[in-house]
């Protein structure tokens, strides 16, 4: 250790490392989180900050077997280890659910006189008392142990539904010829079998593409529906006892309903303000929404003339043939400029010289051959290291994403941070570079925001979680911008993506763009009206829920709740990807003198980013814009600017 910042993790190099690191570590660490406990409900005598000391010694552990375990259950290649990794998950959150019912430990706190503390202190104890109050510790013993089975009855089952998600991989086959229209690189990669069939799968490097690309309606509806079928009927019954868990969740504890309980913490402030919100959306972008939907239909019918509308299956292709034939924006052009091996020291590039940060390749041991770590340098020194796994295989993770692996805290655990991703090896989707930064966003966010962290609980992206989108929905906009795509794409001649092919693909991006908005309320009004109004048919509610919020229909008869990852850790607030992308257009203004002005991307890193979640977001956002945030900017960009 050098300087007073603390080493990286050392992560195992063989099979009986990983079982040690993946059970024997962790046990350990739940053992000495309740040593601790045992300490604090002892401490009488000892001060309130050192009594808050100590429960953040017993956070950190915490969250460092939460962070291990749920990334090793989602990304190691050994069904074993990812076994063993979500039954410490399991056991971790049962401790949890323990702690925030544990009167010893809420009396510990609450006795403690706030007058003695520094406002850091003052903000955890008041976060702390708010959680215990939120996980019932003031029912009365029965009341408490109800709590608690609830609470460790929802990771169960949230933790099953993902498994199920992740391990639901399915593929059809179809003709060759069905494959028309897909970029030969594609068509190269998916061979004939002895069978005169093609495998596609729903993994992501065959459903973008082909649900972009693919001429065939029938091969676009089949592997959308297959799909939007993952999991199902597995996480059919998963979902329904999940639901109904939370219910009860929120009426012991006072709340009208799972949507009121989750959004106390957040920014939104109520469950009844989520659809109210959603409605405002609705009203600024239905109209457009309705006109583009005539658009792509009248497009769809020159090609299926007895088609009566546009479905999920046919939006992505669609769009793009539209943006093709009318704006001059050929997407298989487009993706030829961004070869995956330009893209990702790309993205490194930019956003160090944004953040003014140096990412460092260091060859250490991770858990697959694939990852590439790097440490994170700031003036020379580390203060992080990030592992980037973006490649597709199997049993892994099956979307984009930022985990955590070692929550920052200055001075004694260096934070480190995970990308599971599942990109192409060869070329890159516009939508694919756009995702990248996006989740770069939160990666940056979570190592900042952990080098001068004191507590666990303000750590990395610790902040309000409608608030957590909108970095890596800001970051969204680089992937726009023509100098900075220039100085990393190259195109099959060997020059930049051209200027003036940006500013086509920025001007067709605005076409679709209230058909976007209009289903992303359809996923937010699933997430919300699921745990509020708890259907007795989960499947004609979903699809009443998407017909309503958006002229794109949904493939009738599926079951997309069943794959829908969000419902588990989002619950009923999938409203916070608008909610946050409102507050990432404002931000933007804060950028007027260019996307890499040094003055404003100083600004933004030491106003938004670094702080973490030791500030409201609301004061973050005002200390960066001078102002608090408005909706005018995210209504001009839905208007097309």
């Amino acid at each position: 250790m050098t300087s007073g910042i603390p080493l990286p993790l050392a992560l195992p190099a063989d099979a009986a490392g990983w079982t040690g690191f993946a059970t024997t570590r962790q046990d350990d660490r739940l053992a000495a989180v309740r040593a601790v406990d045992d300490r604090l409900r002892a401490g009488s005598d000892l001060s309130g900050t050192a009594r808050l000391d100590l429960w953040n010694d017993a956070a950190i552990a915490l969250d460092e077997v939460l962070s291990e375990s749920y990334l090793l259950s989602e990304a190691h290649p050994d069904s074993g280890i990812r076994s063993a990794a979500e039954q410490r998950v399991q056991a971790a959150e049962s401790l949890a659910a323990e702690r925030a019912v544990d009167r010893g430990l809420w009396r510990a706190l609450a006795d403690i006189d706030a007058a003695q503390l520094d406002p850091s202190e003052t903000r955890l104890l008041q976060h702390a008392l708010r959680d215990f109050r939120r996980a019932g510790v003031e029912l009365d013993d029965a009341g408490r142990a109800e709590a608690q089975r609830l609470a460790e009855r929802d990771t169960e089952l949230s933790l099953t539904f993902s498994r199920n998600v992740r391990e639901g991989r399915r593929e059809i086959r179809v003709a060759p010829e069905a494959l028309a229209g897909l970029p030969q690189d594609f068509i190269e990669a998916h061979p004939v079998g002895d069978d005169g069939l093609v495998v596609l799968t729903t993994e992501y490097t065959d459903l973008m593409p082909v649900r972009e690309y693919a001429r065939d309606r029938a091969t676009r509806l089949a592997l959308v529906g297959a799909y939007n079928d993952l999991a199902w009927p597995e996480n059919e019954t998963v979902l329904a006892d999940l639901l109904e868990i939370r219910a009860q969740r929120a009426a012991l504890l006072g709340y009208a309903d799972w949507a009121e309980y989750e959004t106390e913490t957040r920014m939104i402030g109520s469950g009844a303000a989520i659809p109210e919100f959603l409605t405002r959306l609705a009203e600024a972008s239905g109209p457009a929404a309705l006109r583009e939907h005539d658009r792509l239909l009248a497009r769809l019918r020159q090609d299926e003339p007895d088609a009566d509308g546009v479905t999920t299956a046919d939006f992505w292709y669609l769009i793009s043939t539209v943006k093709r034939e009318e704006y001059a924006v050929d997407a298989q052009e487009v993706r030829s400029f961004f070869p995956f091996d330009r893209v990702l020291p790309g993205v490194l590039d930019v956003t160090g010289r944004l953040l003014g940060l140096e990412y460092t390749p260091v060859d250490v041991a991770t858990w697959h051959e694939d990852v590439r770590s790097y440490d994170v340098l700031r003036d020379g020194e580390r203060i992080g290291r990030i592992h980037l796994d973006l490649h597709p295989r199997e049993g892994k993770y099956s979307h984009a994403a930022c985990f955590p692996l070692a929550p920052g805290i200055a001075g004694r655990v260096l934070p480190e941070g995970v990308l599971l991703c599942n990109f192409s090896r060869g070329l890159l989707e516009h939508d694919e570079v756009i995702t990248f930064f996006h989740e770069f966003g939160h990666l940056v966010h979570y190592i900042l925001g952990g080098v001068d962290a004191r507590f666990a609980a303000f750590t990395g992206f610790e902040t309000e979680w409608d608030f957590v989108e909108a970095p890596s929905q800001l970051l969204e906009e680089w992937a726009w911008d023509a100098e900075v795509l220039a100085s990393f794409t190259r195109g099959p001649d060997g020059g930049p993506i051209p200027a003036e092919l940006v500013a086509r693909m920025r001007t067709a991006d605005a076409f679709g763009r209230a058909l976007e908005v209009s289903r992303q309320l359809g996923h937010a009004n699933v997430s919300y009206h699921l745990h509020v109004d708890r259907p007795a048919d989960l499947q004609a509610a979903t699809e009443h829920w998407y017909r309503v919020s958006s002229p794109v229909r949904p493939v009738p008869g599926q079951h997309p709740y069943a794959g829908f990852g969000h419902l588990t850790g989002y619950g009923s607030c999938y409203y916070t990807y608008q909610w946050s992308l409102v507050i990432a257009r404002d931000l933007l203004t804060g950028f007027a003198h260019g996307l890499m002005d040094p003055d404003a991307a100083a600004r933004y890193r030491d106003e938004v980013l670094r702080p973490g979640g030791g500030r409201d977001a609301a004061d973050m956002v005002e200390a960066f814009l001078g102002r608090p945030f408005a909706f005018d900017a995210y209504r001009a960009w839905l208007a097309g600017g």
